[in-house]
């Protein structure tokens, strides 16, 4: 009865090893074409383009020839904590352009809203909106309300907005951003800027958790999102540094507004819909008069639980729900974008099968010190598969070592690499509740606003 179960384990150890490794290497390759575009068409621009004009920064990026007031959005849900520094330091910031920051709160979330009204205190750029039901609903039926609250100051002022921006209640602001998406609204419908999280604080672990986010968008934000522009894929929102021209948003305005609010992942989803309207997207890298690049910081998750909660609401709305609400539209550069898009949850059961199939190596091992265990040859096709996937790897870690590095430092750089297993940790069980959340909805229960705690960084400690 033992030499079955240890045989049974030799096969199963022997599956899982071919399954992960082909997963992986199918994967790897996809991500590895990604790269080779992204340096042909680095080298291109440096070769053709830059030879010849220098580099747009913020001083030398000309004024819109038809300027016009830019509407700030941010929904917050108990937000209490960090509405108010973000009001005072984005009506700081932008002190002198041309804009109104609107607000969204709940009548049954009174501290958001007492918080950021003494925020705001007699500035009319500010307008705090009151939701008409109480929350939580979804971020992008909030989102609704403040576009309602925006059409109505429109009427009352008799003057038209010209874009809307998203941010969070979390978010730390530019002070270049208003002229900027004021300048690149008169071009585009969609202008997405980057976003780069603040390093972490607090105990190693927690620091970990939420340095995992610096090391992701860092390539996200720094390849692959220039990447989707280059193969004329649309560009999806990230919900915070965006801007929509305000015609673009009114070509979706429906019956609650252009937001979809069954979607959990609203901004993500409103990009590819006015790709789909025939609206042109860009991701814009620039940097500012002192050579800084002109980028949205935050603080993410630094707890497990949480990083789990906002991956899985990701996962939700983009990879699952998204895959029967968005479709496969356009030609084969979106759906190859599309398709890495979805494949979060079928790359957390190959991240689950390689390291059960490790587990396995090891215990297998261990029994074989004792025992005799029966033999089982990898096999052409396994060890091919398992140098493709071990040559892979070590070209993506390079990759993140260099993007991370680049944006935050050689040593976050470094330590990105082994924060790729807590990155796989938190994607693995990120996928587990995200089917489970997926499920729940199919059988009738509403998806809602499943946020997480955000904190504001000092910036008297961190200008």
């Amino acid at each position: 009865m033992i030499d079955g179960a240890i045989n049974l384990l030799v096969v199963v150890r022997h599956e899982l090893t071919l399954f992960a490794a082909a997963g992986l290497a199918i994967g790897g390759i996809d991500d590895l074409v990604i790269d080779l575009v992204f340096l042909f068409r680095r080298g291109w621009r440096r070769i053709a383009v830059y030879s010849r004009h220098a580099r747009m920064t913020m001083a030398t990026l000309p004024r819109s020839d038809h300027p016009g007031c830019i509407a700030i959005f941010v929904p917050a849900w108990q937000e209490a904590e960090v509405i108010g520094p973000m009001v005072r330091h984005a009506l700081r910031q932008w002190k002198g352009a041309d804009f109104r920051l609107f607000v969204g709160a709940y009548p049954n979330d009174p501290a958001t809203s007492l918080a950021a009204i003494a925020a705001a205190g007699e500035q009319e750029q500010a307008i705090i909106r009151i939701h008409d039901r109480p929350g939580p609903t979804t971020k992008a039926d909030c989102l609704n309300g403040l576009w309602r609250t925006m059409l109505a100051e429109e009427q009352r002022t008799g003057r038209r907005f010209k874009a809307v921006v998203l941010h969070d209640a979390e978010d730390v602001v530019h002070v270049d951003e208003i002229a900027l998406f004021d300048k690149m609204i008169d071009r585009f419908d969609l202008v997405q800027l980057p976003v780069l999280p603040l390093p972490g604080e607090g105990s190693r672990w927690r620091r970990a958790i939420a340095d995992h986010y610096c090391d992701e968008f860092a390539e996200e934000h720094g390849k692959y999102l220039t990447v989707r522009e280059a193969l004329g894929a649309s560009i999806p929102s990230a919900g915070v540094g965006c801007a929509f021209s305000r015609d673009a948003l009114a070509a979706l305005d429906g019956d609650d507004g252009p937001f979809d609010a069954a979607s959990l992942t609203e901004d993500y989803e409103t990009g590819l819909r006015i790709t789909a309207h025939g609206g042109r997207g860009i991701f814009l890298r620039i940097r500012d008069a002192r050579g800084e690049l002109v980028c949205i910081r935050e603080h993410f998750p630094d707890s497990l639980s949480a990083a789990v909660r906002q991956k899985a609401r990701w996962m939700v709305g983009i990879a699952l729900s998204g895959w029967d609400r968005m479709g496969w539209r356009g030609g084969p550069g979106e759906w190859w974008m599309r398709f890495r898009d979805r494949r979060a949850a079928l790359a957390a059961l190959i991240l689950f099968a390689a390291y059960l199939a490790v587990a396995l190596w090891g215990l297998i091992g261990t029994i074989a010190l004792f025992r005799p265990v029966p033999p089982m040859p990898l096999g052409p096709v396994l060890e091919t598969l398992l140098l493709i996937t071990f040559a892979l790897m070590l070209w993506r870690f390079a990759v993140r070592l260099l993007f991370v590095g680049r944006s935050y430092g050689w040593r976050q750089g470094l330590a990105a690499i082994p924060r790729t297993f807590i990155a796989n940790l938190v994607a693995m069980l990120a996928a587990r509740r995200a089917i489970t959340l997926y499920c729940r909805s199919l059988l009738g229960e509403p998806l809602r606003w499943d946020k997480t705690q955000h904190r504001f960084p000092d910036m008297e400690q961190r200008p």
